[in-house]
């Protein structure tokens, strides 16, 4: 008789397969996704199966890991901590507008901030400059990397644009509070491409389920392998907890 864990395995594949072959979960509130049980605390949810990766790949075109270099090289990156602290301040000035997209679009605020650190603290030098950005050499703009396309997904851009809604589609996405608002919005887009509620807010300490959401949400934000353990790493970062969930407010000084 298959033991507990392995059931566990097999139930979270069944699940994701449902998810991603556009099954919907019942309006009724499910007593699975509200707790953790003892065989669920072992599983890893930024582990996917060969199976549940062929899936991903074929649908949402996603890649596999970055390679052993560059994981170390973004590593060493979160050490340096001048870098962090000038992320984090850019996050305190952003804060506002996550939490109104994060009530706007039910996502979890902690997984906007988390994708926001991940994204601002490994972006390139320079790139978020307009006439960088208006140059073509680059593809995703703004605190969260986003690209034009996903102003076509919601509906903000027209699905073959001009040469002059091009240059508004990157002034937008170059305004970190649409930006911001655009990634709330992606989030939400995917989940109801993975059948999950649009309106529930997933909570990576509820539940297996929950958080192998996330891992996956993320995971088809940035499209690499190594992404969905980084971003849940950050979820549950004490200064980045603080950040958000604190009384502070940021001082209207300090800029983007």
């Amino acid at each position: 008789m298959p033991d507990r864990l392995s059931l566990l395995t097999l139930a979270s594949f069944t699940s994701l397969v449902m998810l991603l072959g556009g099954f919907r979960l019942s309006s009724e509130p499910d007593v699975t996704l509200a707790s953790t049980t003892a065989g669920e605390e072992r599983l890893d949810p930024t582990d996917f199966s060969p199976e549940e990766l062929r899936m991903l790949q074929r649908r949402f075109g996603v890649h596999g890991p970055q390679t052993p270099l560059a994981q170390l090289f973004t590593s060493g990156m979160d050490r340096l901590q001048p870098l962090r602290s000038r992320t984090l301040s850019r996050l305190r000035v952003l804060k506002p507008v996550i939490l109104r997209e994060s009530r706007e679009h039910s996502v979890n605020p902690m997984l906007l901030t988390a994708i926001l650190f991940d994204e601002i603290q490994h972006s390139k030098p320079g790139e978020d400059l307009p006439f960088i950005a208006h140059s073509g050499l680059v593809k995703t703009h703004g605190p969260a990397q986003i690209g034009i396309t996903e102003l076509i997904h919601q509906k903000r851009l027209s699905a073959q644009p001009s040469p002059e809604e091009i240059a508004w589609a990157r002034n937008q996405l170059l305004d970190p509070h649409v930006n911001v608002a655009l990634l709330a919005g992606k989030l939400q887009r995917i989940k109801g491409q993975l059948g999950l509620r649009p309106n529930t807010t997933l909570q990576a300490s509820s539940s297996y389920v929950d958080a192998k959401a996330i891992a996956t949400l993320s995971y088809l934000h940035n499209g690499k392998l190594d992404y969905p353990a980084r971003v849940l790493g950050y979820m549950q970062d004490p200064e980045l907890h603080g950040l958000i969930y604190s009384r502070y407010a940021p001082h209207s000084a300090l800029t983007i």
